[in-house]
């Protein structure tokens, strides 16, 4: 009898999918039965009500029953129906997820440019944000500061020790499928809480000084409220009405003068409110989970305060809230000053702020935090052939087997070795447009990229010391600035020189370099800088179709290595397989293709 095979992320997430499609379906048909249900009791209601008040052949109190009945559906249709629209969303969870694996995932995800990469010496050039970028194929986070924070690991690389835990942190987390559901159909929908929740404003509340300065008002106002009581019942009693307007204009003096201060917290209390309501739901669902590995441990320690579940504080927030609303009711403002009922929950609100604020800080990092590592952990389950990167010690190296770019479709994928060890600091890879030198260079930043954010990559292995990657890909002319192309790409190259100082080691990526000058310059300037960088310590990746720059001898012996790819020209088609090679390239094609595509040369 043969052995069961061990079920791929695929048929997992097709098995899933369709038992949600089936709760749909059945849900929908509970959700029919109660509608009609409901209509029924309307109709039993209107018929007792007539035989009771016009034909008077039945009590009155008969009604009782079908409105009775009506609450109770109505109450269980209201659970029904959020059943229905968690599995709803549950299905679009999966049907993402196989889209993904599947490779038809542009579209699907955050696209929207990010502000904080326009500063970053790499994500432009290695589609990291934007359409079809890497991003949009990793972020699966419902909150901005899930986004955030997915963001900032992929624009600044990670310590060791730091990625160390991360990798630690995605293999706990990466099958369980039933935390990611729930994590990402939780709670109001996905977009509302990407909108509804304002971390610097709620930061601002949660550490903003305390407004009701003056503690001992609080006991005061208890104090006036239970001599108002007293008062009213001697007013009752003796006709004596003298003690109760007495407090009663205390209270009034001090009502007033805490008014403008009140007012502040009432405003601040309901908007924060709003904002965690949003995440309690998240937090309760991390809080109840178990977690082994240090990094997911000491994270939810963080989801408490004070020993108290974030999730219930907020809802004890949420019942001093309905109390400052309750001001609102007829009988609550007959008796407010008397009672000094707004100043008393006006001083609960700021001691739930008091004892809790600096808490809504870790929340808020927290949630963003593990939702940034449960989407890296989805994209290893995934691609479960993709594996964690080694981190060794010694002299600025990257070596990779069999290594992809994540973002072209597996099916297109065509995989290189890469080695940059030892005396070889930096690799110049020859070859014509269009043969994939652009392609290698942004396969190997980006990797890079996923390997110091705590991801996997695609390579079947891959070794690295820690490295700042830098690039010079995408260079374009500003209009705006009144800057050249050549201006952009050497002002570019500054900043790389600059970033080489500094630690960890900077793998430059550099394509086409100085191609916005004569040749006689750009041998000059390109050997001056690959020097430059190579003895500031950095290793990287030059690109070129000019020939002459294979020809820089001045980068010490074997320091510099060249390498190529190559094309054909087969039934009139250039054709390219995108495989390294070593060596220059030594053919050049640039003729026959202009004669291929008509011009007279």
């Amino acid at each position: 009898m043969p052995l069961p095979t061990e079920t791929t992320p695929s048929e997992e997430y097709r098995q899933r999918q369709q038992a949600r499609e089936t709760s749909v379906a059945q849900l929908d048909q509970t959700h029919r039965t109660l509608g009609n249900l409901r209509l029924l009791l309307v109709i039993i209601a209107l018929l007792i009500a007539w035989f009771s008040f016009y034909r008077h052949n039945l009590s009155a109190w008969w009604l009782l029953l079908p409105c009775g009945a009506f609450i109770a559906i109505a109450t269980y249709h209201a659970a029904i129906l959020r059943k229905k629209s968690l599995a709803e969303r549950a299905v679009d969870f999966y049907r993402k997820g196989l889209a993904r694996i599947e490779d038809r995932w542009i579209g699907n995800g955050q696209q929207a440019p990010r502000s904080d990469a326009a500063a970053s010496l790499y994500a432009s050039d290695l589609d990291l944000f934007g359409a079809g970028s890497l991003f949009e194929l990793l972020s699966q986070a419902r909150t901005c500061m899930g986004e955030d924070t997915l963001a900032h690991w992929l624009l600044s690389p990670a310590p060791v020790s730091e990625i160390t835990e991360r990798h630690a942190a995605v293999t706990e987390l990466r099958n369980r499928l039933d935390l990611r559901e729930d994590m990402a159909i939780l709670g109001e929908n996905g977009e509302k809480l990407k909108t509804g929740v304002h971390p610097k404003a709620l930061l601002h509340w949660a550490e903003q000084p305390t407004q009701l300065k003056q503690q001992s008002l609080r006991w005061t106002a208890l104090l006036l409220a239970i001599l108002a009581i007293v008062g009213a019942i001697f007013w009752g009693e003796t006709g004596i009405k003298t003690p109760f307007f007495l407090v009663l204009v205390v209270e009034a003096f001090i009502a007033f003068s805490l008014k403008d201060q009140v007012n502040k917290v009432f405003a601040g209390t309901d908007r924060a409110l709003a904002d965690l309501e949003l995440l309690s739901s998240l937090l309760a669902r991390l809080e109840d989970e178990q977690f082994t590995s240090p990094r997911l441990v000491l994270l939810k320690q963080q989801l408490s305060s004070h020993a108290i579940p974030g999730s219930k504080a907020i809802a004890r927030l949420k019942t001093i809230v309905q109390y400052i609303d309750s001001r609102d009711n007829l009988f609550i403002r007959v008796f407010d000053k008397p009672l000094m009922y707004s100043e008393q929950v006006a001083f609960a609100a700021e001691a739930w702020r008091r004892a809790h604020g600096q808490a809504v800080t870790a929340w808020l990092s927290t949630v963003g935090e593990i939702e940034a590592l449960l989407s890296i952990a989805a994209y290893s389950y995934e691609h479960p052939a993709d594996p964690f990167p080694e981190f060794i010690e010694g002299a600025p190296t990257f070596h990779a087997e069999d290594l992809g770019h994540p973002l072209i479709p597996i099916a297109k994928c065509v995989r290189n070795a890469i080695s940059i060890s030892g005396k070889t600091r930096a690799l110049l890879i020859s070859g014509s447009n269009m043969s994939g030198k652009s392609t290698l260079m942004r396969t190997v930043g980006i990797s890079t990229v996923l390997a110091m954010a705590g991801a996997p990559v695609r390579a079947q292995r891959m070794q690295l010391t820690p490295l700042h990657v830098a690039a010079s890909i995408h260079v374009n002319d500003s209009l705006q600035e009144g800057s050249s192309r050549f201006y952009a790409e050497i002002t570019r190259l500054r900043h790389i020189c600059d970033l080489a100082e500094q630690r960890p080691p900077v793998l430059f990526l550099l394509d086409e370099l100085l191609q916005g000058t004569n040749s006689k310059d750009r041998l000059i300037g390109a050997d001056a800088v690959v020097n430059e960088l190579i003895d500031s310590g950095a290793i990287g990746i030059i690109s070129t179709h000019d020939l002459a720059l294979t020809d820089m001898q001045h980068s010490g012996e074997g320091r510099l290595h060249n390498m190529h790819l190559q094309d054909e020209i087969e039934d009139g088609k250039m054709k390219f397989d995108f495989k390294l090679r070593d060596g220059v390239v030594t053919k050049s094609n640039g003729v026959e293709l202009m004669r291929l595509i008509g011009l007279k040369v």
